[in-house]
């Protein structure tokens, strides 16, 4: 047994000791992210931070959900946003989803533009996973890129798709 290591169990070593060596071919972590999904920011978030690994965001704008679903819908014009866990997710957060097409309105932005932006300016993520099906759409995730939010606006935001407990790394964001 080297120094300084804890034999335990059947294998000679402890499974979170085996679990958390460093492994230096894991460059990259891609987990659901958006303001609908935050659940990574518990833990996810601040283990990746603190050993060096990416974090892409998946389905940054939760399957079509917080790109213009309403406008869409009313239009005839969507897509994604009319089945699956967009529409799902639609009817458990309309009134926010109502809210913030309207403060997309507010700034001048589109939906899908506030939500990438919002994707890419959070702490520990390296890029969001994006899947543009026109030129349009490719050119919004360009303008999201250079869309910065302000405060109050994230604030917002976080008022309208609260974090997880109190916010923050787990476990005090949700345990004190």
């Amino acid at each position: 047994m080297r120094s300084g290591h804890r034999a335990a169990g059947p294998s000679g070593s402890s499974a979170p000791a085996r679990i958390c060596r460093p492994r230096p071919w894991i460059v990259s972590e891609q987990s659901v992210y958006n303001l609908v999904t935050r659940h990574i920011e518990l833990e996810l978030i601040p283990a990746a931070q603190r050993y060096g690994v990416g974090v892409l965001a998946w389905s940054p704008l939760h399957g079509g959900l917080l790109s213009g679903a309403l406008r869409k819908l009313a239009d005839g014009t969507a897509m994604k946003t009319a089945q699956g866990r967009a529409a799902q997710a639609l009817e458990v957060h309309r009134d926010a989803v109502v809210a913030y097409e309207k403060l997309c309105d507010g700034l001048g932005a589109d939906p899908a533009e506030v939500g990438l932006a919002w994707v890419t300016g959070r702490p520990g993520i390296t890029a969001p996973v994006i899947g543009p099906r026109s030129l349009d759409q490719l050119d919004g995730a360009f303008k999201a890129m250079e869309l910065t939010l302000p405060d109050e606006v994230l604030a917002e935001l976080d008022r309208l798709f609260p974090p997880i407990g109190n916010g923050g790394p787990g476990p005090e964001a949700w345990a004190w």
